[in-house]
């Protein structure tokens, strides 16, 4: 799959839904899953895609609204939602009910054009039950086209899209033993170096408990938009992530604190420029007071971070001090740490906060049915009042 191929399906879809933030679900289905479907190889126009798939039930039977076929039998199905709503819980349980009824189907894809959730029946734990493998925004996929080819007809056929599931769920067990054991590991690392090279000058100790946060964090960043539990479980233990990162940034956060948003300093006029992050961006944002890479194209007085993935709110909030070039922002890491060479490319700057500006909001101002695929304007005075998403954007 090439990657100017996604960029264009995600630009045309991006307008799509700009111009028509309220598609009902047949709008949806046609100018946007469809598509979807398509750019993974699948041709709607052959018996390889069945729409309105009958799937039999105990208590009768219902329809999926895709099913796409390898012979004879489903193998992945797809339920569409309209664009004007979210994916809640009860159409993923949805979804794996279906699931269930087919032995051959082991991938379900749920999404409403703009949000995607991917489930896969676990066949090596919890016999065989279906769990949420990946969620991304459509946003995302201009960054990371890669995450497709977990989906795309080939490695569906082939069995690679097994192979990835497997190595995400080794990862993320990873991610958890690491995360469960943090004082073991650093204690096993402190006494392997003190072994090899003896007693230091430095606190080892905390050099190697750094390194296994550290650790943790390229795990994450490996996986990307990745999760191998389901959305129920995620949901009910919901500060497991948020308490890691508190740990793990605890002696470097430049967060200033909380602030009530009506609290927040300056003309309502005040142009505020609101970016979206995925939760692995936050360390970025609090280690440096400061968020990059990215292109601008105006002035601005304000910045608003939108962190997406399952926080999907307006969670914090800075004035902005300067612009500037990577080389030139003072990074605590090198910007090679943080970022591919691919992605520092000329054009993309810093921008850097006033020192003890930076705050975490209060009442973070939570999605409804808009949210930033991009780099969004706003004004101070709609962050003040904004009961969601929709009244900022």
């Amino acid at each position: 799959m090439q990657r100017d191929e996604v960029e264009e399906y995600v630009g045309r879809c991006q307008q799509l839904i700009e111009s028509s933030p309220q598609m009902d679900e047949e709008n949806t289905k046609v100018k946007l899953v469809q598509p979807f479907l398509e750019l993974l190889g699948w041709d709607l126009y052959s018996t390889e895609v069945a729409l309105e798939y009958t799937i039999p039930m105990a208590s009768g039977s219902t329809h999926v609204d895709y099913a796409l076929l390898v012979g004879d039998s489903p193998v992945v199905f797809v339920e569409a939602k309209p664009v004007r709503s979210s994916l809640t819980d009860d159409e993923v349980s949805q979804l794996r009910s279906y699931m269930r009824q087919e032995l051959d189907v082991d991938w379900g894809i749920l999404t409403n054009g703009q949000s995607f959730e991917v489930l896969t029946k676990n066949r090596n734990e919890n016999g065989g039950e279906e769990v949420s493998v990946v969620q991304f925004e459509l946003g995302d996929l201009t960054e990371n086209p890669g995450v497709l080819e977990l989906l795309t007809k080939e490695s569906i056929r082939s069995g690679k899209s097994d192979e990835v599931a497997e190595q995400v769920a080794q990862t993320n067990r990873a991610i958890n033993a690491l995360q469960d054991n943090e004082d073991g590991v650093t204690d096993a690392v402190t006494d392997a170096v003190e072994r090899e090279v003896g007693e230091l000058t430095i606190d080892l100790e905390e050099q190697a408990r750094e390194f296994v946060q550290g650790l943790v964090s390229v795990l994450r960043e490996q996986r990307q938009f990745v999760s191998d539990k389901p959305q129920e479980e995620i949901e009910e233990e919901p500060d497991k992530a948020d308490d890691s990162s508190e740990e793990i940034n605890a002696k470097r956060s430049r967060i200033a604190g909380t602030i009530d948003r009506t609290e927040i300093e300056g003309d309502g006029d005040s142009r505020v420029a609101v970016f979206p992050t995925k939760e692995s961006g936050v360390p970025f944002l609090e280690e440096n007071e400061a968020w990059g890479f990215v292109r601008v194209g105006s002035e601005f007085d304000y910045v608003g971070m939108y962190v997406t993935g399952d926080v999907r709110e307006i969670k914090y909030v800075a004035r902005v001090a300067d612009v500037v070039d990577p080389d030139d922002a003072e990074l605590l890491r090198e910007p090679m740490d943080y970022k591919d060479a691919a992605k520092i490319d000329d054009g993309k700057k810093v921008i850097t906060f006033e020192p003890g500006s930076l705050y975490e909001l209060e009442y973070p101002i939570p999605f409804e049915s808009k949210y930033p695929q991009g780099l969004r304007y706003t004004t101070l005075e709609k962050l003040r009042t904004a009961e969601t998403t929709d009244d900022v954007l």
